[in-house]
């Protein structure tokens, strides 16, 4: 246990190190198109010293948003924060405090209970009318091939996924 809160501490220190440099604080600046295609806007909230909307890389992680909002707090739960996860353009991570539940839910699931297409893993998106195991993996493998989901409108490049089954969903899912 004690090596695994050194390991965590450790991953944290980078990832301020790291933050430091990469993020900064939202201030109320124009965003030129340029500046907005080449990066990502994160609110972070919850358990974490600098809470607010900070900007990252593109290939930023949660590590780095947790970073850039001044670490955990002293009371934050970090049992269920995944730092390796990459975020995502115009996401609100939630850090839960100790004895809270966390607002994010299980893996893939956003706080409003849609599933996540950039983050969920085959449980959540099995969880979806119509998609099963083998569509779910079909999901998680264009991803993979493909990078993120732009939006939900990808989909349709999924095999296994027309429009009758995406309008069916479309409520149901998030990027």
């Amino acid at each position: 246990m004690i090596l695994a809160l050194g390991g965590l501490s450790i991953a944290v220190i980078v990832g301020v190190v790291r933050g430091a440099a990469s993020a900064q604080s939202m201030t109320p600046a124009p965003v030129t198109v340029a500046t907005a295609s080449a990066s990502l806007y994160v609110h972070v909230s919850g358990a974490v010293n600098a809470p607010g909307l900070y900007v990252l890389h593109p290939d930023s992680r949660v590590v780095d948003a947790v970073a850039a909002a001044g670490g955990f707090a002293e009371d934050a739960d970090t049992s269920g924060v995944n730092l390796a996860r990459p975020v995502s353009d115009g996401e609100q991570l939630i850090v839960p405090r100790v004895g809270e539940v966390s607002a994010a839910g299980p893996a893939g699931v956003a706080a409003d209970g849609r599933v996540n297409l950039n983050t969920a893993d085959e449980a959540a998106l099995d969880t979806l009318p119509g998609v099963g195991p083998a569509i779910a993996g079909r999901i998680i493998e264009w991803r993979e091939a493909n990078g993120r989901f732009a939006s939900v409108d990808d989909l349709l490049s999924v095999s296994g996924i027309g429009p009758k089954m995406l309008e069916s969903i479309r409520d149901l899912v998030t990027v």
